[in-house]
């Protein structure tokens, strides 16, 4: 949906295995703005269409159509200044060069918990253990705006199907793991597996709506 030619398709040359893991965008602030609150940045935006800045890792992130979702949910106009990564981005709003951003749970953590930055909301259908007081969009007053970026395993298209089955198989084998998941649900990932089919139908519906989004917001990488 992004480029004019990547010189694949995901859904036709690619064979799903299972997905691995899972983390929300999260809406994050400065600590030393006055937004404490979805509503508090949806009111400023409306106030000032298009000067409130957010920041992502760059242009057609999955920070960056967070943000559009952001708005085309809240009707609320922002300005979106994309860096050369998620890291930079951070750091700026942290200096207090931009307000806000939206950036993947596991990244800010550590800095919510310190005081660093102020975690608004999380894009996705649950709160987090990790930030328990954390309210999701839905619980903010913003439906339908869940942000969740997913990995996953997949292997070139006419894979024989036994050697599918066999992935499949040994890699859920080690994410239903306990030693493995818990230094990643320390972080804030949600670790996952599924069947081929299971992510199929995700790649599918997500393929569908993101591009849906991209289009409506006329968003092209070069």
């Amino acid at each position: 949906h992004l480029y004019a030619s990547m010189g694949y398709d995901p859904l036709t040359d690619l064979q799903p295995v299972t997905l691995t893991h899972q983390m929300p965008n999260v809406l994050l602030v400065n600590p030393n703005t006055p937004y404490k609150s979805v509503a508090d940045v949806v009111a400023a935006a409306k106030a000032k269409p298009g000067s409130l800045a957010y920041g992502s890792a760059g242009n057609g992130n999955t920070m960056h159509l967070a943000g559009e979702l952001f708005q085309s949910r809240s009707e609320a106009r922002l300005m979106h200044v994309p860096y050369k990564g998620g890291a930079p981005a951070l750091n700026d709003v942290m200096g207090g060069q931009i307000p806000m951003m939206f950036n993947n749970l596991p990244a800010v953590v550590p800095l919510h918990n310190a005081g660093k930055v102020r975690v608004l909301a999380l894009a996705a259908a649950k709160r987090s253990p990790l930030l328990p007081d954390v309210p999701t969009m839905a619980e903010a007053g913003l439906q339908k705006a869940d942000s969740v970026v997913w990995n996953g395993i997949l292997m070139r298209k006419g894979t024989p199907a036994g050697v599918i089955a066999y992935m499949n198989r040994e890699m859920r084998a080690v994410l239903e793991s306990a030693e493995f998941r818990a230094p990643l649900e320390a972080q804030g990932f949600e670790v996952l597996s599924s069947t081929p089919k299971e992510f199929e139908t995700v790649l599918r519906e997500d393929y569908a709506q993101m591009g849906e989004l991209i289009k409506l917001n006329h968003i092209k990488i070069e």
